[in-house]
């Protein structure tokens, strides 16, 4: 007896995680055009709206069943901009630009760090897109571009809202030494903890207990000063991949004495 296929399911249904993936484009955008007028803060800002939206499109994605080759693509290239071309430029626009005062050639370092940065986004992006299948879900391979750009981000957060009494043009070289650090962990072979449970499948997003006990801890200190410690929190994941590969490097010898 023959069956009536069922009808095709309405592809309308797709525009809702690519909506999370446009409006994090946009931020970025934004944050490009809020730098260039010297609007620090709210690029800043928007850079960290731009991570939100990332991290909802792909949940969306799944919730739905409407994952597909052309999101993740979208999804990628929207990455690139919001978080390797905007905090490039918002770095150097709030700070890194004020090295041509230590002479033409300091200027063209100063840009320089700045391009090796969405360079280095780009690079970790292409081999993160040709990895995903292959690698544990437990862990990034180089620090997150997200998480990159939210050091990047947090750094201008912490400073530029004058609170602390220095301006990017004072911490140019700080922030020459931060902006080359988060793009060169974004490309390392460093370790970094993903806050997902291993495998696949409906347990896949589970995180263990104490995650869940952070971040009521984490919530609370942002109430109190949330540019200082959003900061602080992006250096010390940024600080955690290196730490664990030199706790691994020294705990072997132990080991094999042992």
């Amino acid at each position: 007896m023959d069956q009536n296929p069922p009808p095709p399911r309405s592809r309308g249904i797709y525009l809702l995680p690519n909506l999370f993936t446009t409006a994090g484009l946009f931020a970025g955008f934004y944050a490009i055009i809020a730098a260039a007028n010297s609007q620090f803060v709210h690029a800043a800002v928007a850079v960290f709206i731009a991570g939100l939206a990332d991290g909802i499109d792909g949940r969306v994605a799944r919730l739905t069943g409407t994952s597909s080759e052309f999101g993740v693509q979208y999804d990628s290239l929207a990455d690139l901009v919001s978080f390797g071309m905007a905090p490039a430029l918002v770095m150097y626009h709030w700070s890194l630009s004020a090295l041509k005062f230590d002479g033409s050639v300091m200027g063209r370092v100063g840009w320089a760090v700045a391009f090796l940065y969405a360079a280095c986004a780009a690079l970790r992006l292409a081999r993160f897109n040709t990895q995903v299948g292959v690698v544990d879900k437990r862990w990034f391979i180089g620090l997150a571009s997200p998480a990159s750009a939210g050091l990047m981000m947090s750094f201008v957060l912490a400073f530029a809202d004058g609170k602390l009494g220095w301006s990017g043009e004072e911490l140019r070289y700080v922030a020459l030494a931060v902006t080359l650090v988060s793009g060169l962990l974004m490309v390392s072979r460093i370790r970094y903890w993903s806050f997902k449970g291993a495998g696949g499948g409906p347990k896949a997003d589970r995180v263990p207990f104490v995650v869940l006990l952070l971040v009521p801890i984490v919530l609370a200190m942002l109430v109190v000063d949330p540019p200082r410690v959003l900061f602080v929190v992006g250096v010390v994941y940024a600080l955690s991949g290196p730490a664990m590969w030199l706790w691994q490097r020294l705990r072997r010898p132990a080991e094999r004495a042992g």
